[in-house]
């Protein structure tokens, strides 16, 4: 046996280490021996045996893992072998801890043993130290050691966390997907196995999975099926762990179909629409797939030609008498003749009859006689007689006509003097001075004197030169309160074709005879004709005023309209009678096409022809929402050609240096800066992927007088949120003899094809009874939001039960579908008067309809100018009018300032169109103060209102 004493000094901590050292011992032990030999007595002889050759392993130990407090068997076989033991981490292991077992090779002859040991968790714990706990065999023979391979004994063990778990995605249909996982850590490193509703996934059965070396999921495309729940299991032989389950939704994006063909036009006359929808079918979206963009329903306009019915012509003369007796008279169907599927006259195209008064059907022979010869005498004479009447109430006819004729020329070419009032009111016509005919003696050539008439007269009168049709005497008379009355002013009306002049006071200052010394091109009056033909003029829709070099504001009360015309607009010397006008819905074409929506009403302004050196500022009143973070229009400023047609002037965030115009966009107005002046309006559509909204108002209307009768209407108004919509209604209702019985609600209309739906409720059936057959009533969503419809509304009749019920209490529902909604609580008595409500709509004030001069302008010239000279002119520091429209909020296209000989004025020229009405110097001094103009702000101090 080998003591242990004899490997105590032997320790290595390498199995690479162990072969050279047990070489080692095997020298010694034969020395060792080889003395013992020497000193013992050795026997006679020794038996015959073939040599041993070196142990082999049949069978190594394995790395193993101790399972909570299960302790591991290591095993190792060799053959041939006298000797087995392991030796763990360097130490031989006591040989009572060795199970050892020996048999025979029946093949070979050779001993085979076999030998256990047991290595416990506590052993394993008890190693200190980076290294594992290791084993190995080693085997002796006769022919020396052979060692096994080493074995490591570890602890198993699986955290319970992992380090990621997959997440739940929304995906589109065919797109790669890659859930990552990373198992909890462990020993041995745990496997993972991937699972699709708790079904295993097998990459193998499917390729379109895929699992990597790091556990990852890969889905290669999406799929409609690979919409599951999935979980990422880890396993070892301890445990078994499962991540949180993600959830994978495969939606699909709707997309359009085909559009259908376009629709007959609705309207068998006239003006109408066609449209063609399309369905978003081409796929339908899933599970939660993004809804198609874009309409759904496109409309154009159509024109079918209205037929016309076939009407006759008078008859004509009747034809000589034939021979049959008979004559013969024709008409035809040419008055008007029938045309686009109108229906062809009806009758008969000739007629005839007896021409003798029936003595050719008592007499055959007679009447043949009596045609054969010529007219008797008497019948001679009547004919004559009949044709000299005629001729004589022909030529009195014709007498007549001309005398009508000569008079309206007369009429025409000799009038009186009109003054300035009936020159307003006579839509903007100026009035005409027609001087006497010079061969008349009761009015000699001389001219009058109109020297009281002028006294009388308050603000300027001037004389401009005339166009070709023009009257070379027109004298355009304004009230305008640009002057104070001039009691010394004396008109002296020459009669000539070239000139028509003024005589003022020889103390007049300069300014005053500059005013008044007015050369003016010859367009406008030509302008003033055509625009008095073509535009509504309606009383509360339109303005006017005589402007000149220092300017002025337009404004239609209660409608947020104006103009503001800024100092130096108009040329000097020269003088314009401008004008702005609401256009009627009915009475003009509409800016809007294809999914566009209006949203301003539709102004002009002018003369078109006019000449500026300086921009206006339009204000025109909206209905957009704009006060979502996100923009959700596309705006465009749209302007109509001579021709009718409507063009696009700019879009709001894509000006360029050739934009004409600049657009301030605010809440619930736009200020257009232009020069050139026309008839404009604001249009809008949806700005994907939010559907945008329009700003509507809701307003309920009842019969103002007490009602006699059992029947009794609501009517509600849906229109737009702004002053001039509101406006409208009233007016319309007021000639009906409607009140408002309460402010008018607001409203989101949103672009989701919806309609609105109105309803009523809680009405006491007791007393009263609807007579709407349905639930409700729908405005289509397409009348609304073209905006070509005005105004909308529904009316609710109902009916009570007798005359002595006059309490009326319900309810109003109205809502877009799918959409937000207002309720109407009503509680009236219907046997009153009810008392006029009519709230000033918003957004409107009380100025005046027109402001000539300084008096228009919250900021005096002197600062204006002042200011000008303080921030026109660059900066290094960038404390010029840059700043200033940053601090004003002016700043969204600074180009087009910048293309302006004063781009300082033309800020404060918008400033004081933002500020209608309400223009404190103090925002415009704050803002200068944050700039650090100290300068400017003494002189606003000393000269201003601050």
């Amino acid at each position: 046996s080998l003591g242990s004493a004899a490997w105590s000094d032997v320790s290595p901590r390498k199995c690479q280490g162990i072969m050279s050292r047990m070489l080692t011992l095997n020298d010694i032990w034969h020395s060792e021996s080889s003395d013992y030999s020497e000193a013992e007595v050795l026997p006679d002889s020794f038996p015959s045996a073939p040599a041993e050759p070196l142990p082999e392993f049949l069978l190594e130990p394995e790395d193993a893992f101790i399972v909570k407090n299960r302790p591991v068997q290591l095993r190792c076989r060799a053959s041939p072998a006298t000797q087995i033991y392991f030796k763990c981490n360097g130490e031989w292991v006591n040989q009572n801890d060795h199970v050892t077992r020996e048999s025979l090779d029946q093949l070979t002859g050779l001993v085979v043993r076999e030998v256990d040991i047991s290595v416990s968790r506590t052993q394993v714990e008890e190693l200190f130290g980076l290294e594992d706990y290791w084993c190995q065999c080693v085997a002796w023979s006769s022919a020396g050691t052979t060692k096994s391979n080493c074995a490591y004994v570890r602890i198993a063990y699986l955290r319970k966390n992992f380090e990621q778990e997959p997440l739940g995605r929304e995906v589109r249909l065919e797109q790669e997907v890659l859930l990552q996982c990373r198992p909890p850590e462990g020993m041995p490193a745990a496997e993972v196995d991937w699972l699709k509703n708790e079904d295993v996934i097998d990459p193998s059965q499917d390729p379109n999975f895929l699992i990597t070396i790091d556990h990852d999921l890969i889905i290669k495309q999406a799929r409609l099926s690979d919409t599951a729940n999935y979980t990422c299991v880890a396993r070892n032989v301890v445990a078994r762990r499962r991540s949180s389950t993600a959830t994978l939704i495969v939606y699909v994006s709707g997309g359009w179909s085909s559009w259908t063909e376009w629709s007959e036009c609705n309207a068998r006359c006239g003006r109408g629409w066609q449209r063609r929808t399309r369905s978003c079918t081409n796929p339908a979206p899933l599970n939660g797939g993004i809804f198609c963009e874009g309409p759904q329903v496109q409309r154009i306009t159509c024109t079918t030609l209205c037929p016309v019915d076939g009407g006759w012509t008078e008859w004509a003369k009747w034809s000589a008498c034939g021979t049959e007796c008979t004559h013969w008279r024709s008409r035809e169907c040419q008055a008007p003749p029938p045309i686009n599927g109108g229906k062809h006259c009806s009758g008969s195209m000739m007629e005839s009859k007896n021409c003798t008064e029936g003595l050719c059907a008592r007499n055959k022979k007679v009447s043949i006689e009596h045609a054969s010869h010529p007219l008797s005498p008497g019948m001679g004479v009547a004919v004559y007689t009949g044709l000299v009447v005629a001729l004589l109430l022909t030529v009195v006819m014709a007498l007549g006509v001309g005398v009508l004729a000569y008079r309206r020329r007369c009429r025409h070419l000799h009038g009186d003097i009109t003054d300035s009032s009936s020159a307003l009111t006579a839509a903007f016509h100026p009035g005409n001075y027609k001087p006497p005919r010079q061969d008349n003696p009761l009015h000699p050539s001389a001219p009058p004197d109109l020297t009281a008439t002028a006294g009388a007269f308050r603000g300027p009168l001037f004389s401009l030169p005339q166009g070709i049709n023009d009257s070379p005497h027109k004298i355009p008379m304004t009230t305008s309160p640009l002057l104070d009355p001039l009691p010394s002013l004396k008109i002296k009306v020459y009669n000539s074709s070239t000139l028509s002049s003024l005589e003022l006071p020889a103390d007049m200052g300069v300014g005053d005879g500059e005013i008044l010394s007015l050369k003016s091109v010859g367009t406008v009056g030509r302008e003033r004709e055509f625009h008095s033909h073509t535009l509504s003029r309606e009383p509360g829709l339109s303005t006017s005023a005589t402007l000149g070099h220092l300017g002025g504001r337009l404004t239609i009360p209660n409608t947020g309209v104006s103009l503001l015309v800024p100092p130096g607009t108009i040329p000097q010397g020269k003088f314009y009678e401008m004008y702005l006008i609401i256009n009627k819905w009915d009475k003009t074409t509409l800016p809007s096409e294809g999914s566009q929506t209006v949203l301003s009403p539709v102004v002009s302004c002018g003369p078109s022809s006019m000449l500026l050196n300086r921009p206006v500022v339009l204000t025109l009143p909206h209905c957009a929402q704009l006060d979502t973070p996100t923009p959700d229009w596309t705006l465009t400023l749209k302007t109509q050609t001579h021709q009718g047609a409507w063009e696009e002037v700019l879009t709001v965030g894509e000006e360029t240096l050739s934009s004409p115009c600049y657009l301030q966009l605010e809440e619930e107005c736009c200020h257009v800066l232009m020069e050139q002046l026309g008839t404009y309006g604001l249009v809008g559509q949806s700005c994907p992927p939010r559907p945008a909204c329009k700003r509507l108002q809701l307003a309920l209307f009842a019969p103002r007088a007490p009602c006699l009768s059992l029947d009794y209407s609501l009517r509600i108004y849906c229109i737009h949120d702004t002053p001039h919509a509101l406006k409208e209604v009233l007016d319309l209702e007021r000639s009906l003899g409607g009140v408002l019985l309460e402010d008018p609600k607001p409203l989101f209309f949103k672009d989701s094809y919806h309609n609105l739906r109105l309803s009523i409720h809680d009405i006491p059936h007791n007393h009263w009874r609807s007579k709407l057959l349905a639930k409700y009533q729908e405005i289509p969503f397409y009348h609304i939001w073209s905006g070509s419809q005005r105004p909308l509304h529904c009316t609710f009749s109902l009916e009570r039960a007798s005359l002595a019920v006059s309490q009326l209490a319900c309810k109003i529902c109205v809502r877009q579908v799918e959409g937000e909604g207002q309720i109407f609580q009503l509680h009236t008595d219907i046997q009153e008067t009810l008392p006029p409500h009519s709230p000033l709509p918003s957004g409107s004030t009380c100025l005046p309809s027109s402001q000539v001069g300084p008096y228009a302008f919250r900021l005096p010239d002197s600062i204006r100018q002042k200011i000008c000279a303080s921030l026109d002119a660059p900066s290094a520091r960038g404390c010029d009018w840059r700043l200033l429209a940053r601090s004003l909020g002016f700043d969204r296209y600074l180009n087009y300032f910048a293309t302006k000989p004063s781009p300082t004025g033309v800020l404060l020229d918008l400033w004081e169109a933002c500020h209608q009405g309400d223009a404190d110097l103090v925002s415009l001094a704050t803002a200068l103060e944050e700039m650090g103009k100290s300068e400017v702000l003494v002189v606003m101090t000393t000269d201003g209102d601050c």
